[in-house]
């Protein structure tokens, strides 16, 4: 049926093929018309009049438009129109970010994973070896099992440190993501003191200390010739424990022969500290010995390379000033380049007599209990944090400075560089590490303290600080090393020096950037440096010191060391 069907249709159009075929050949064969005939001229005006009607529509056209275009204009509100469209593009840019989010996040977490079973490996190791491995050792102490645990705790934080990283990639792009963040502190390894740069307890109450009673009239009178202010500082310190183990008053030297002390410490709060006068000024010394400015005995507690390490230039200073003394002696042999172990019994045996007035020489070599003088808080009994400190204003200034640059958790670097290459390479093993390696050892301290800035303390040349500025980095972030910027009146920071006449001393400064780098919530110093060792006494007794001090590069050799001379 199908079939006839299409049969029938084909025979259809060709028939109607045919047809036409016929027609156009006909049409051929007619003769070709005149111009003039009548029907062309009439089929001419209407074609005429159909263009003229078509063109009066086009212009027709072309002026409502505009007027219609005008009309939508001032009734409808363009931005309702494409509001659509520009949700969609907003809700794209969303994903992409949600996506970018979420790839950060499954990249974080592949990393807490393999942290987590290096972790768990660990512990194994353990469990398995180390622990029955060490018990059974000689030398086994409780400091390696205790390092051990510091280790683990390390890296329970890391792993804590990480999931916090990534709940916050996962929710920065959500609108709630922020305050969701900073709401959740459970977790935080601040708190409670448990990170692994916690502030250290040494537990003050139980030093050993001596009682500082010295007996009316009997003077210990210091001297400090060896090195900067750093140096004469420590040996003002020990003068001190050497007066209170011989019950005498502290005369503090003047500034014609010495540093100005009394810019640069508070030399009041001492005396508040023992409750009673133990240390007086030079000027004061002279106030209340006008007739009789005579050193009565001057014993000296070194005798090489010369008596009392005083050249004939010092003694000149030291007459200049009115004072008599007589001929330097020596209590025993000692050499300042080799001194030998003292106890307090030895220095009370030696130097013990009735002379009003006592000078012993420079003694920042002397090595006489070192433990004691050492321990935080220092050697003698008192009633505040430490006995030598920062003068208030120094103090004042510091803290303002940290309010303005730093905040409360920053890193301190003590960066030892002019005169220190040849310093430490005299030294086995040197001390002296280029930047980039000491960049490196910065990095790992800010891994561990988490800090977002550090204080530079350094006598560096630009050239080096530059380099070690692009070096640190932090989570891929450069951390800003911060120094002390030139006077500016536009900054308070720093008027009260300015106001007493302390602006531009370099003692003055010196002293600043030491009590800024003891108030660090992590402290990385200069091996070998006296600077960065008050640093550290400083730290010590006002219990600001932390787990994570260390000296930079600290049991690391310097990967490459100049030859000698």
């Amino acid at each position: 049926m199908m079939r006839d069907r299409e049969s029938s249709d084909e025979e259809d159009d060709r028939e109607n093929l045919i047809h036409q075929n016929e027609r156009v050949n006909h049409l051929s064969k007619s003769p070709r018309p005149s111009t003039f005939q009548i029907e062309d001229v009439k089929d001419r005006f209407a074609l005429c009049r159909r263009f003229n009607f078509t063109s009066g529509k086009t212009y027709l056209l072309a002026i409502i438009l505009p007027l219609l275009v005008l009309i939508l204009y001032f009734a409808t509100d363009i931005k309702t129109l494409f509001q659509t469209t520009v949700t969609t593009i907003k809700y794209d840019g969303s994903v992409n970010s949600m996506r970018e989010s979420e790839l950060r996040a499954l990249y974080l977490l592949k990393q807490q994973q393999l942290g987590l079973f290096k972790l768990w490996n660990h512990t194994l190791v353990n469990d398995t070896s180390t622990t029955h491995s060490l018990e059974s050792a000689p030398g086994f102490t409780l400091v390696s099992r205790s390092s051990i645990v510091e280790d683990l705790k390390d890296d329970l934080l890391r792993q804590i440190s990480l999931n916090k990283q990534i709940q916050q990639v996962l929710l920065s792009s959500h609108q709630l993501g922020n305050s969701l963040i900073t709401s959740d502190n459970s977790t935080d390894p601040s708190l409670g003191g448990l990170g692994r740069c916690r502030k250290v307890d040494h537990n003050l109450s139980e030093r050993r200390t001596v009682e500082w009673k010295p007996r009316s009239n009997k003077y210990l009178f210091a001297i400090c010739v060896s090195g900067q202010m750093s140096n004469h500082l420590i040996c003002l310190e020990k003068h001190m424990f050497f007066a209170a183990l011989l019950n005498r008053i502290l005369v503090i030297p003047s500034s014609k022969v010495d540093y100005e002390f009394r810019r640069v410490l508070d030399v009041d709060h001492i005396n508040k500290c023992l409750g009673r006068e133990v240390i007086v000024t030079y000027d004061e010394f002279a106030e209340s010995r006008k007739s009789h400015l005579h050193i009565d005995k001057f014993l000296c507690y070194f005798s090489q390379p010369q008596p009392c390490f005083l050249d004939e230039e010092r003694v000149k200073k030291l007459k200049s000033l009115g004072i008599s003394m007589n001929k330097l002696e020596a209590a025993w042999d000692e050499d300042v380049k080799n001194p030998k172990k003292r106890t307090a019994q030895d220095i009370v045996a030696k130097f013990s007599m009735d002379d009003d007035v006592l000078a012993i020489g420079d003694v920042f070599f002397a090595d006489v209990e070192k433990d004691w003088v050492m321990q935080p808080g220092g050697p003698i009994s008192h009633k505040c944090k430490t006995l030598i400190e920062p003068s208030r204003l120094i103090m004042l200034t510091a803290q303002r400075f940290v309010q303005t640059f730093l905040g409360d958790n920053f890193i301190a670097l003590h960066f030892r560089r002019h005169g220190f290459l040849k310093f430490c390479n005299a030294k086995k093993p040197s001390c002296f590490y280029p930047v980039p390696q000491a960049a490196d050892c910065i990095n790992r301290v800010l891994e561990r303290a988490n800090s977002p800035v550090m204080y530079l303390s350094t006598d560096a040349a630009e050239s080096e600080t530059g380099l070690l500025q692009s070096l640190v980095v932090f989570n891929g972030k450069t951390v800003p090393l911060v120094q002390r910027p030139a006077r500016n009146s536009a900054e308070k920071w720093d008027a009260l020096l300015y106001r007493h006449g302390l602006e531009g001393d370099p003692q003055v400064e010196a002293m600043l950037d030491k009590t800024i780098c003891a108030m660090s919530s992590v402290f990385i110093g200069s091996s070998g440096s006296t600077f960065t060792d008050d640093i550290l006494r400083l730290r010590k007794d006002w219990g600001s010191a932390s787990l994570c001090d260390e000296y930079l590069c600290q049991g690391e050799l310097p990967n490459f060391v100049a030859d000698d001379e």
